[in-house]
């Protein structure tokens, strides 16, 4: 029953990404990314302060590293959610599963172990098949750099998902991950505004908006669903089953699918919903096999939702 948390991170998860999409309208990528995280780092740090826990970490090093990959994907991913449609961007970015089946098969091959399985390469092939359907059919001119996009977004999640592990084993807590990583988005949030508004001229998506009650509410929405949404799937793989736990993250698109034609009334075509639903089996596919291959390779704090 505890693997239920992750429908609740799914469902808030989804909110933030209704809340991105709109936020996105009004303020810049740099400034969304930099008040998630503000939001985010107030949070954790009253959370460890109420149950007497200690952000003093001996990994300051991973924390930078984890941080940096982290945050260029979250980035990647706000800037497309506010490109594609909601359940588009979701379902390329849920693709993390199937590029660390990529990374795993790729270090097999590499270290010359034998007994390679068919699960990997068969999730790579039905994932890749699921992009072209998901994306052929119903994608304008405009959104192919978003689609690209929001495919790298999904890489570096994958990159950084095997960071977070590593950090685990090392004996890193969870809470302590996310608070860096936390104060990753707002200092390169608010670097980002700075650097961008310095060169880019006078350009009116790169300047620092004024936060209006409608500003305040969205961004405070995104930084409060995204931080308990954290807390949300945490929980659910700490104390749940691992395979139920990563499969139901899956329903998240179903969420964003149903936003979608509820306020910004979308209609994929009838090849993007095979597209998703093929993406949805690779992704099952090779989360079988990343669990078999590593029962602790998934871990509690998911990047590519953040």
């Amino acid at each position: 029953m505890q693997s239920l948390w992750m429908l609740v991170a799914s469902f808030l998860f989804s909110i933030m990404g209704v809340c991105v999409k709109l936020a996105s309208v009004d303020y810049s990528t740099s400034e969304i990314v930099a008040y998630r995280g503000v939001i985010g780092m107030l949070m954790i740090a009253m959370l460890v302060k109420f149950q007497g826990g200690t952000l003093k970490t001996r990994m300051p090093y991973h924390h930078l590293v984890r941080g940096a990959v982290g945050v260029v994907s979250l980035w990647l991913w706000f800037y497309a959610i506010g490109r594609l449609p909601l359940a588009m961007a979701v379902t390329l970015n849920y693709m993390s599963p199937i590029w660390i089946a990529a990374i795993l098969l790729m270090g097999a091959w590499w270290s010359k172990q034998r007994g390679l399985t068919w699960q990997p390469i068969a999730a790579i092939l039905l994932g890749f098949v699921g992009v072209v359907l998901l994306l052929r059919p119903s994608i304008h001119a405009d959104q192919v750099a978003g689609g690209i996009i929001a495919l790298l977004s999904g890489m570096l999640a994958a990159w950084a998902y095997m960071q977070v592990r590593q950090m685990g084993l090392m004996g890193e807590p969870e809470y302590r991950v996310v608070f860096y990583f936390s104060m990753t988005c707002a200092i390169a949030g608010l670097l980002g505004a700075v650097l961008v508004k310095s060169f880019g001229g006078d350009a009116p998506n790169i300047v620092w908006h004024h936060l209006d009650a409608r500003g305040t509410v969205l961004l405070l929405a995104i930084g409060v669903t995204a931080a308990s949404a954290q807390m949300a799937m945490t929980r659910a793989y700490r104390l749940g089953n691992t395979l139920v736990t990563a499969n139901l993250q899956y329903v998240g698109i179903i969420f964003s699918s149903l936003w979608d034609v509820l306020i910004w009334k979308e209609s994929l075509a009838w090849l993007s919903w095979v597209g998703i639903g093929v993406i949805l089996c690779s992704g099952l596919l090779a989360t079988f096999y990343n669990a078999r291959t590593n029962r602790t390779l998934i871990p509690s704090d998911p990047i590519s939702s953040e």
